[in-house]
C-alpha cells in the first residue's frame, strides 16, 4: 500500500500519518490539518510567503532561525536561534524563498525553517 500522508512541513520526514482531521508527525510530534496539506502557499495561488508558524513574511523583516541548517558545500552550520534582518523573498528553486545575508554570507533559505522575528 503507498504512502498517501505529506512529509512533515516542521521536520521533513515522510514518518506522517493521519488521525482524524490532522496528519501527525512521529518524530517531531507536529499536527497540521488535513485540509492545509492539500495544498502548498504557491499551488493555492495566494502567493503569500508564511513562516515556520504561519505568518506572513515581507520583504525587509527580520527573521529567526527555528533549526540548526547545515551549509551545502561548506562544513559550517547556521545555528538555530540566530537573527537574520533584511531578509528578500524571491522565487527561488527548490523551495528556497527566502535571500538573506548571514554570518556566512549571502544564501537562499526555505521560509519552512524561519520564524518571524
Amino acid at each position: 500500500m503507498p504512502h498517501t500522508a505529506p512529509a512533515c512541513p516542521q521536520c521533513g520526514q515522510e514518518n506522517t500519518y493521519p488521525d482524524g482531521e490532522n496528519f501527525i508527525c512521529p518524530d517531531c510530534a507536529h499536527e497540521w490539518p488535513q485540509a492545509a496539506a492539500s495544498g502548498d502557499e504557491e499551488a493555492t495561488g495566494d502567493g503569500v510567503v508564511r513562516d515556520a508558524n504561519g505568518n506572513p513574511l515581507q520583504d525587509g523583516d527580520a527573521v529567526i532561525l527555528v533549526k540548526d541548517l547545515k551549509v551545502k558545500g561548506s562544513s559550517s552550520t547556521l545555528k538555530k536561534g540566530s537573527k537574520i534582518k533584511g531578509i528578500r523573498l524571491v522565487d527561488g528553486a527548490d523551495g528556497h524563498n527566502v535571500d538573506c545575508k548571514t554570518d556566512l554570507g549571502s544564501m537562499l533559505l526555505k521560509s519552512e525553517f524561519l520564524k518571524k522575528a
